[in-house]
């Protein structure tokens, strides 16, 4: 759900194929196959209270201008009672019904219909059909990408209304938010339950699912690792990118449309979040088939937890900034402006060139050259469940010296300069950083938790060799 994830820390290639008759540790690869207290605790948690997290919040913004503490008072002091407050949230329209269903089945037809073509064009791009990572048992997936063109797709027909055709507002998003998010948490839990009912029944790849016989943990992680209808409809690839980050930049221009329309101006502000978030995203779609190689593709199984936070969380809290600019609109002196815009670029910056470096070694196997000098590694190696031996590197210079997950540190930056942007006079907008290191953290100890599994005592020298893991002499 969220922010881009971080490229497994492996450049994969097979070296050679043997067969082992020693059972391969079923802690190498993905989520877990047994559940301790705590993981069962925290899926609980989250099963519980991260809608009423997100609700909490919207609703925010639409009574109580923004402030996270009025209900609260409210509540607490009798003004309110739960009961006023949800009476005055609206409810699923049949016109935010018809939109939502016509918004999924668009990105549907985009992304399974409609071959790409953008890489025929654009130098550089990567599109068409791409291999995916070596799955635990051994598979390798192919993806249809074309995101890129998706997007491209969308935001034409979106321009071309608001400045033409005019067949609907540019803040019809805005203006049937609430509405839209009770459809949004309907179609998340069905596709859940879906998933959760498919790896038990007619699973794509059986030797690809996981079951702990736990229902909530399974429900929430996912059974299978790559569920599929069909050759090409991937769940894990088109819910992470469709339909909530091609609508992550709608949303942000139907709040900058919205504040127009109230205030007759749209703010600096409102721009600055605009741009960031906006290089954000055609950023993840310019380097979709990089994405292939990333944690929620490699190692994550399809459950609750990608099906509804790809579908609600994301959408509705990764565009907090736009939405609190709506209600309280921010003009930012030049200076601080112009300090946010660095800010954000310096972040992103740091994140791209670090995934480049990243992706530079991988693709020729270290005969490349990082900072003018050719780049240190470790070989590692590991088994796949059914006995396969793979040999991977683990780069150990220029980003990847200083620090284990230096891309992530990028990512915390921008996510500082889309919070910045909205001043100091609320803390809602600042979730956004909070929960981004708070992610990113439990990220980095999960994924290297899972590769001291895969790589043993590999993986310990790798870390000797690199100590730290998001800031250099701290952390």
């Amino acid at each position: 759900m969220g922010a881009q994830q971080e490229k497994k820390p492996s450049e994969e290639r097979k070296h050679r194929s043997t067969q082992n008759n020693t059972q391969t540790s079923k802690v190498q690869w993905g989520r877990a196959w047994e559940v301790d207290w705590f993981s069962l605790a925290s899926v609980l948690f989250l099963l519980m209270f991260a809608p009423l997290i997100v609700y909490y919040f919207i609703m925010s913004c639409d009574q109580y201008q923004c402030s996270l503490m009025n209900p609260l008072i409210d509540l607490l002091m009798g003004n309110k009672h739960l009961s006023d407050i949800w009476n005055k949230t609206p409810m699923p329209t049949y016109r935010a019904a018809g939109i939502y269903a016509l918004w999924v089945t668009f990105q549907v037809v985009l992304y399974t219909c409609l071959p790409d073509f953008c890489h025929k064009f654009l130098p550089g791009y990567v599109g068409g059909i791409q291999e995916g990572a070596v799955t635990p048992a051994g598979i390798v997936n192919k993806y249809e990408i074309n995101g890129l063109q998706a997007w491209i797709f969308t935001h034409v027909i979106w321009f071309a209304n608001a400045y033409y055709f005019h067949y609907f507002s540019p803040t019809i998003i805005f203006d049937n938010w609430i509405p839209l998010m009770w459809c949004a948490n309907i179609l998340g839990y069905a596709v859940s339950t879906f998933a959760m009912i498919k790896g038990y029944f007619f699973p794509t790849n059986p030797k690809d699912c996981k079951f702990t016989g736990n229902f909530f943990y399974d429900y929430m992680m996912g059974i299978e690792f790559n569920p599929r209808i069909g050759k090409w409809f991937d769940f894990k690839l088109f819910f992470n990118g469709r339909p909530g980050i091609v609508a992550w930049t709608l949303i942000n221009l139907s709040y900058a449309a919205k504040q127009q329309e109230l205030y007759g101006q749209v703010t600096n502000s409102m721009i600055l979040v605009n741009v960031l978030q906006g290089i954000y995203v055609l950023d993840f779609f310019w380097n979709e088939a990089w994405y292939l190689k990333t944690i929620d593709i490699c190692h994550d199984h399809f459950g609750w937890y990608l099906g509804w936070g790809d579908c609600v969380w994301l959408p509705y809290l990764y565009t907090l900034q736009g939405l609190y600019l709506v209600y309280h609109p921010v003009q930012l002196g030049t200076a601080n402006a112009i300090g946010i815009l660095i800010l954000g670029f310096i972040g992103y910056y740091i994140f791209r060139m670090t995934n480049h470096q990243k992706d530079l070694f991988r693709r020729t196997n270290g005969n490349c050259k990082i900072w003018g000098k050719k780049p240190e590694y470790i070989e590692c190696s590991y088994m796949s469940v059914e006995g396969t031996k793979y040999y991977s590197k683990l780069m150990t210079s220029g980003f990847w010296g200083w620090a284990r997950h230096f891309n992530y540190t990028g990512d915390l930056m921008g996510s500082l300069a889309y919070c910045l942007a909205c001043g100091f006079e609320h803390i809602l907008p600042y979730f956004y950083i909070v929960y981004m290191t708070i992610l990113l953290t439990h990220r980095c100890i999960r994924d290297e938790h899972r590769c001291l599994s895969k790589y043993g005592k590999d993986w310990k020298s790798y870390t000797e060799a690199v100590p730290y893991r998001l800031l250099p002499g701290v952390f």
